[in-house]
């Protein structure tokens, strides 16, 4: 065999990797450095991808008014989405830190291109949204080495894209997939915070196992 050897303590620390990661929304405002962010960037950019695609387009927001849009219209979103709850969990709903946009030093929105003439539409002809899929495991991949450099990483989904798309002025062909808020966590915690306020609880694996 070629390539280079996985060892049973990679494997470990793979798995501490895996459980340490966390959707932060609380965080410290002091900037990462400028290397971190590209080395994260680069990593993402290795993620697999149907056919070679590489689908994902990742769009810095850096001016602080564009910044402040966006937290803006995510804050009505978040508003609007919690008319779905009533009673108690509406209450917790509302207590909620939902998103990090005002206090992350690095803000990115992802894309996916799919108009993209890379691969030549290989394994997308048949499930076009597999360039999607593809997009997701780059961010996966950015969320994971970024906790290997200990930067926390929150992504905003409460959003409705067509408002976004407006403001970033986007290619009719690209297809927003989430907010991107990077930066060093306010703290780092044993248990994600939606399982430590009582939202949600994670299942077992063998759960969500199906045989046939």
């Amino acid at each position: 065999m070629s390539g280079p050897a996985i060892t049973p303590i990679d494997s470990a620390q793979f798995e501490a990797l895996v459980r340490a990661r966390r959707d932060i929304r609380h965080f410290r405002t002091d900037p990462i450095d400028e290397t971190d962010v590209e080395w994260l960037l680069s990593m993402a950019h290795r993620a697999p991808s149907v056919g070679l695609s590489q689908p994902w387009r990742f769009v810095r927001v850096e001016t602080v008014e564009l910044r402040e849009r966006l937290a803006c219209h995510v804050d009505r979103q978040v508003k609007e989405a919690g008319k779905e709850y009533d009673g108690d969990q509406d209450k917790l709903y509302r207590s909620l830190k939902l998103h990090g946009l005002r206090e992350a030093p690095v803000l990115f929105a992802v894309y996916c291109d799919d108009g993209t003439e890379t691969g030549h539409h290989l394994g997308a002809v048949t499930m076009p949204e597999a360039r999607r899929y593809s997009c997701v495991m780059a961010v996966h991949t950015l969320w994971l080495a970024a906790q290997t450099r200990r930067i926390g990483m929150g992504w905003v989904s409460i959003m409705e894209p067509e408002g976004v798309n407006a403001m970033l002025d986007i290619p009719a062909s690209w297809e927003c997939l989430g907010l991107l808020c990077l930066g060093r966590p306010v703290s780092e915690e044993d248990v994600p915070e939606l399982e430590r306020r009582g939202w949600e609880q994670r299942t077992d694996w063998h759960s969500v196992v199906v045989r046939r």
